[in-house]
């Protein structure tokens, strides 16, 4: 473990740099996009067009897992409906349970009241919530308490428990895709969907995969190439969370985020504005990108003590402006 402190301006947004455009050889393919209010770019080895794949890939996802789509299965789970869970809600829920577990319950996909409640999910919330509201909402969320038996049933902590897996979708639907590409016999690819990454082989030129590390400050549109530090990745996934962008203020004009705890039921006022995260999975780097913006510097280094193949940068502000770059768990895991 090492700490790294730079008074630059960095970012926990990750950006595809060069190799998402003038690929050399032929038979690297790029397919781009917009998708769940956010974009899409997927670079990939093939010689075949896979690019009706990969959109279906991510229809796929979102009818299991969006609870902005009335239709899904999740929507369907939150009503309370007879349904069974299908492999992707076994997925996550089974991924947000692991992590809860190394975050000391902070990470937690069934906040969704809360985070409807301060106005960042898929009910319009304008006005802050008072206490009892909060606390009526916290009886309702608990990870710990919720499961799928062996056909399916999804068990619930209470009835009126809600999931919103909105924090490692898009890590899975990466992998998902990645996974789809591999059994297409492509071996060489870079996933990317509003910044979470799946990569694996080598791009165009023969080399890893280089993802760039950006500044977090407003007014830089999510996706924009402006990097101040390059990565070698390859066989891994990159993720990024951060409040710079996503934030609201109070009647005071207070700005507060969208990282909201599970223990008090209110954003968590924390210096820290962005966590880049390498793992195995892009799933598995969503999930923790979440979860360290809600814990403490101590608790992120153990959580990466517990994962050796996880490395995971914090972005932190300082009283003078500056920024103060962390690092936690191994560079080997590099190319």
């Amino acid at each position: 473990m090492k700490n790294i402190s730079k008074s630059i301006l960095f970012t926990a947004l990750l950006a595809v740099l060069a190799t998402l455009t003038g690929c050399g050889p032929d038979s690297y393919r790029s397919i781009n996009g917009a998708v769940w209010n956010t974009t899409f770019h997927v670079t990939y080895n093939s010689g075949r067009n896979l690019d009706d794949s990969i959109r279906s890939v991510m229809r796929r996802v979102e009818l299991s897992l969006s609870p902005f789509n009335d239709s899904s299965l999740i929507s369907a789970v939150n009503r309370g409906e007879d349904v069974k869970a299908d492999s992707l809600l076994r997925k996550v829920l089974e991924c947000s349970r692991q992590v809860s577990r190394l975050s000391g319950g902070m990470y937690d996909p069934t906040l969704s009241p809360l985070i409807n409640l301060w106005g960042f999910g898929y009910r319009n919330s304008d006005s802050i919530p008072d206490e009892s509201m909060i606390a009526e909402a916290l009886l309702s969320v608990g990870i710990d308490g919720c499961d799928i038996t062996a056909d399916g049933t999804v068990i619930k902590k209470s009835p009126l428990t809600e999931f919103n897996f909105s924090s490692i979708t898009k890590g899975l639907a990466c992998d998902e895709i990645g996974g789809m590409l591999a059994r297409n016999g492509c071996t060489d690819y870079m996933v990317e969907i509003g910044g979470e990454i799946a990569l694996s082989g080598r791009n165009s030129k023969g080399k890893p995969w280089r993802i760039g590390i950006e500044a977090p400050r407003e007014g830089i549109a999510p996706g924009s190439v402006e990097a101040v530090s390059v990565i070698n990745l390859t066989d891994c996934g990159v993720a990024t969370s951060g409040n710079y962008r996503n934030y609201r203020k109070d009647d005071s004009g207070k700005s507060f985020g969208h990282t909201i705890s599970a223990v008090t039921g209110r954003p968590v006022d924390t210096s820290t504005l962005s966590a880049t995260v390498v793992a195995p999975s892009c799933m598995l780097a969503d999930a923790l990108a979440t979860a360290v913006m809600a814990v403490d510097t101590v608790a992120v280094a153990q959580m990466a003590d517990a994962l050796p193949d996880v490395w995971i940068m914090l972005v932190t502000a300082t009283p003078s402006g500056e920024y103060h770059i962390s690092e936690f768990g191994t560079r080997s895991i590099f190319e």
